[in-house]
């Protein structure tokens, strides 16, 4: 099987190579060869690759930048993978593309569900959505994961940057009225090269009868906050050094030009029942992705 992945060099894309090296023949795409922005190079690189399947990692994700700048994030988040789309087609390639929570508002009091309205607060969320309902328009081979709070420790996320902040200073102060599903990076690479081995052969036709939406984030819910405090117990620290305490503060503590949903946690029973893979509780992958830090 012939795997494109784009946007290789992100947390997900990176984690995504490794996953799917043992199963299939991974052409690693970042900015060079497979620039969302530049939607001619795009064509020209999928038509020469001609791959069986595409797995789209690459997203303009500056929640706060797109504010200012819309109409870029629209051009990746919406007309490439619009492309991405129309060239699935076109070659009869499957495609994987990942969305976010960032396309609800945050206002509702239980898990967001694949059917639940959405109704994104910021230029980010509406180009992520824009980007959803061009490749259900298509009627594209394209399963595209929703997830949410992707974090990584080789990469600025908000887990690393807790340890690093952690590991620094006696006090933290984080918002505690955010709370979503976090989920590590290597977790979410893992189930989504399980879904492709599994559609190796034929996977053009398997992806046309599944396309869709589908909430694939860390199981269960909790908020920045919590989060702040299960990294810092769960990692560990050089002798003496005490774990900082974290202090609950409002969203409105740290004002910043996008806003962000308030409760946005994903439920994944779709995903589990029609895909077979499901990711684990987000204590348990923490607290393997720091084991896996201290790691010689």
């Amino acid at each position: 099987m012939k795997v494109v992945v784009l946007g290789a060099n992100g947390q997900v894309g990176h984690e995504l190579v490794g996953a799917l090296a043992p199963c299939a023949e991974v052409t690693a795409l970042g900015r060079r060869g497979g620039d969302l922005a530049d939607l001619d190079g795009l064509r020209e690189t999928l038509r020469a690759l001609r791959p069986d399947a595409v797995v789209n990692a690459a997203s303009y994700n500056d929640v706060d930048a797109a504010e200012r700048e819309p109409h870029a994030a629209l051009r990746v988040n919406r007309d490439a993978v619009e492309l991405l789309g129309r060239e699935a087609l076109h070659l009869r390639f499957a495609l994987v593309h990942y969305s976010t929570d960032f396309v609800f508002d945050g206002r509702g009091k239980r898990p967001y569900v694949e059917t639940d309205e959405p109704s994104p607060l910021g230029a980010y969320g509406r180009s992520k959505l824009a980007g959803e309902r061009a490749l259900e328009a298509l009627g594209a081979p394209a399963i595209v994961f929703r997830t949410a709070w992707v974090y990584s420790l080789r990469r600025k996320s908000f887990v690393s940057t807790m340890l690093k902040l952690g590991r620094s200073r006696p006090h933290l102060r984080v918002v505690s009225d955010q709370v979503g599903s976090p989920t590590f990076c290597r977790d979410l690479a893992v189930a989504t090269a399980l879904v492709l081995h599994r559609h190796r052969d034929g996977a053009f036709e398997a992806f046309l009868e599944a396309r869709g939406i589908y909430h694939l984030a860390g199981s269960g819910a909790v908020s920045r906050a919590e989060l702040a405090r299960a990294t810092l117990a769960l990692a560990r620290h050089p002798e003496g050094q005490p774990i900082a305490e974290v202090e609950d503060v409002p969203t409105s503590a740290f004002p910043l030009p996008a806003a962000r949903p308030a409760y946005a946690p994903l439920d994944g029973e779709k995903t589990r029942t029609r895909l077979g893979v499901a990711l684990p509780p987000w204590r348990e992958s923490l607290a393997r992705a720091l084991a896996d830090e201290e790691r010689p």
